[in-house]
């Protein structure tokens, strides 16, 4: 299975806030995005993606995706559209803990990982005969590519997704193959 990973066009809104499942716009307009990465993709494929607007705007510049809500990005409750200086020390918790901490009224890394990675089984039991893409969020995006190149979970946030780029990973019978990262 050929997978395409893109993430979504740069937010609309400012630096430093948090904005998680916030459904905020996007700061580029999706048609030059999909323009710029047309190219990369293959002529013919299968589109999901999130159905938050940063991510469903580009994939509908795209195609006609398939919106699935397991593939948004991690919740992060209260902290939600609050700049991270408000937030204070609460900060310090998180980074010590980046994958189980949960911010007050929040999930997880572990749990969207859990729901991003229960949407990825089904799409390869599925077995597309299609290339793949994928619009969504730094979040699950990390945690697809982690899973699969079988890294430790711990390491994903070194997966640093670009705003408005492309990643191929090749899944192969054999294992798994990563042909290029943010083109």
């Amino acid at each position: 299975m050929e997978l395409h990973l893109i993430r979504h066009p740069r937010p609309d809104v400012a630096a430093g806030v948090c904005y998680g499942q916030s459904d905020v716009g996007i700061a580029e307009a999706a048609e030059a995005v999909a323009a710029r990465l047309r190219p990369l993709l293959p002529e013919r494929f299968v589109l999901h993606a999130s159905p938050l607007a940063r991510a469903r705007l580009l994939a509908e510049a795209l195609g006609e995706p398939v919106l699935d809500a397991r593939l948004k990005e991690m919740h992060f409750g209260d902290w939600e559209l609050r700049p991270f200086a408000e937030i204070g020390p609460a900060i310090d918790a998180w980074a010590q803990d980046p994958l189980g901490f949960r911010a007050p009224g929040g999930e997880s890394a572990r749990d969207m990982a859990a729901r991003v990675l229960e949407w990825l089984d089904v799409l390869v039991a599925a077995a597309p005969a299609d290339p793949v893409v994928i619009v969504a969020h730094g979040g699950p995006l990390r945690a697809i590519a982690g899973h699969l190149l079988k890294m430790p979970a711990e390491h994903w946030l070194a997966l640093d997704f670009a705003c408005g780029h492309v990643t191929r990973i090749d899944v192969e019978s054999w294992g798994v193959v990563l042909k290029w990262f943010n083109r």
